[in-house]
This record gives structure tokens, C-alpha cells and sequence, in this order.
């Protein structure tokens, strides 16, 4: 009697891995939750257990609602990171378009360029970007959280790498019907770009959502504070000795971006996938 094909068995090592190593990456956010859910005292016990063994959830989830603007400081997350999404979408798609797919002198000049530009950390323009905004009067507003960041190098190394993969004979029947390049662009080349947008949307979100290097230098007080700075301002103000209602802070800060990464996993994945390194 012939043997049973049986594929999932030859990836159980591999499954076995993956799952391990998922779940390593996992603890710190589930000791997160945990902590959330306990008293202080037994946070710092001995005994190191993610199931509490008494619930103090109602109490330090309950602090954080009463003495934290919990849904402005959301808010103000929704805006800045929408904010930046659009721009960088906005600039890297026809810049990415540009790079791949159109022949002008100095082409690799300017995609040599964005390389570079890979390497510049953000701290570098940091100070002539905070005294270029004092001087205008535009500091502590979301025009300094949202402009520096409207361009992003990566999302035009990520574009231009994925329309590379896009045949030729697509851009060709557009321009033959007629088709301008920004046309193209919008009309024929983003809708089969969605895979990577949504690729990109969820690193430029999870890096700014969770940014705190910039707004803590142009923010002064709650009114325009990202959902990070708002973690730490309720620590400085009531939570300093209550690592339970801290956690509990920064777990409903961080809910959205959790709930966000299931709803587009799937896009995530395919993006990534199929975003190739085509020179």
C-alpha cells in the first residue's frame, strides 16, 4: 500500500521554530498585559507568574481612564500618523514610479541618493528642524509632528523595488490609450500596488505611533501629545509608583496598532513577499 504524502510533517521542524520564535518575541508584550492586570506588590514578588493571582484590572485600567485623556491622546495619534501616511504615500508612490520605471538622465544619481539618504538617522536634522519651526511659531502643533516626516526615503526604496517587478507592457497599453504619466501613476499603477502600501503603512504607523524622540521635543502639554507621550505623562504625573496602571497605560496605547496588524496581516505578508530586490 503506498505511503501517505504527508507535507505537514517535513514542516514541523520549521513550524516548530517559527512558533518558538513568535512567542519569544510575544513575552515582553504579554508580561505587559499581565502586569496590567495585577496589584503592585504582586508585580515584584518572587514568584514570576503571567496569570495573576489577584485581579486588579478594574483598578488600574479605571485610574488610567479617569486621570488620562485616553481618547484625545488616540486621537491626536490618528491624526499624526494619517497625517504622515498620506504624505509619504502621497510623495514615495510617483517618486518610486519615477525611479522604476521612466528613463532620464540621472536616474541612478537620485536613486543613489535615496540610498544614502537610508543612512542619515532622524536625530541628525533634529535641531535645525526644532529651530526652523520655533522661528516660524509653529512648535507644540501637529504641523511639527506631521512635516518632517512627510518624506520617507524607505517608502521610495520600497516603491521603486516593487514596480520593478511590474511588467512593462501594463504602463505600455496605458500610454497607448492615452494616458499621462501621473494618470498611470494613479490610476493603473496604484491599484496594483496595494500589497505594498499596505506593507509600508503599517511600518511608517507602528514607528510613528510609537515615536517619542520627536514629539517630546516639539510637544509642551497634553493638547497635541501622541498616544506615547501620553504614557509618559501619566507616569510622571500619577503613575510613577504603580507599574500595574503603567502597563495598563501603555497596553490601551498600544491596542490599536495590535488590532490594525491582525485586520492587515495578510496584505502585510504579501507585500513583503512581493516586493522584491530586482536591481
Amino acid at each position: 500500500m503506498p505511503e501517505r504524502d504527508t507535507p505537514w510533517l517535513r514542516d514541523l521542524p520549521r513550524l516548530g521554530l517559527l512558533a518558538l520564535l513568535g512567542l519569544l518575541l510575544l513575552l515582553p508584550y504579554l508580561w505587559m498585559v499581565s502586569a496590567s492586570l495585577k496589584p503592585a506588590e504582586e508585580i515584584f514578588s518572587a514568584s514570576l507568574s503571567l496569570w495573576p493571582k489577584t485581579f486588579a484590572a478594574a483598578r488600574n485600567y479605571g485610574a488610567v481612564f479617569e486621570r488620562l485623556p485616553v481618547l484625545h491622546y488616540l486621537w491626536n495619534g490618528v491624526i499624526v500618523c494619517g497625517g504622515i501616511l498620506a504624505f509619504q504615500l502621497l510623495f514615495a508612490i510617483p517618486a518610486g514610479y519615477a525611479l522604476a520605471k521612466l528613463e532620464f538622465r540621472g536616474r541612478e544619481v537620485l536613486f543613489g541618493a535615496v540610498m544614502l539618504g537610508l543612512l542619515v538617522p532622524p536625530h541628525v536634522p533634529a535641531l535645525p528642524l526644532f529651530a526652523g519651526f520655533s522661528a516660524l511659531g509653529l512648535l507644540d502643533s501637529y504641523t511639527a509632528l506631521i512635516a518632517p516626516s512627510t518624506i520617507s526615503v524607505f517608502a521610495i526604496f520600497l516603491f521603486r523595488q516593487f514596480f520593478k517587478a511590474l511588467p512593462d507592457e501594463l504602463i505600455h497599453a496605458a500610454r497607448l490609450d492615452g494616458m499621462g504619466e501621473m494618470a498611470i501613476v494613479w490610476r493603473v499603477i496604484l491599484p496594483n500596488a496595494w500589497p505594498a502600501a499596505t506593507a509600508f503603512a503599517i511600518f511608517s504607523v507602528v514607528a510613528h505611533w510609537n515615536d517619542l524622540f520627536w514629539p517630546l521635543i516639539v510637544v509642551n502639554g497634553p493638547q497635541h501629545a501622541t498616544p506615547a507621550l501620553g504614557v509618559l505623562f501619566f507616569r510622571t504625573s500619577e503613575g510613577d509608583d504603580d507599574i500595574g496602571m503603567l502597563m495598563a497605560a501603555a497596553v490601551i496605547m498600544t491596542a490599536p496598532l495590535v488590532l490594525a496588524f491582525l485586520l492587515a496581516q495578510r496584505r502585510f505578508v504579501e507585500g513583503i513577499a512581493t516586493t522584491g530586490l530586482k536591481g
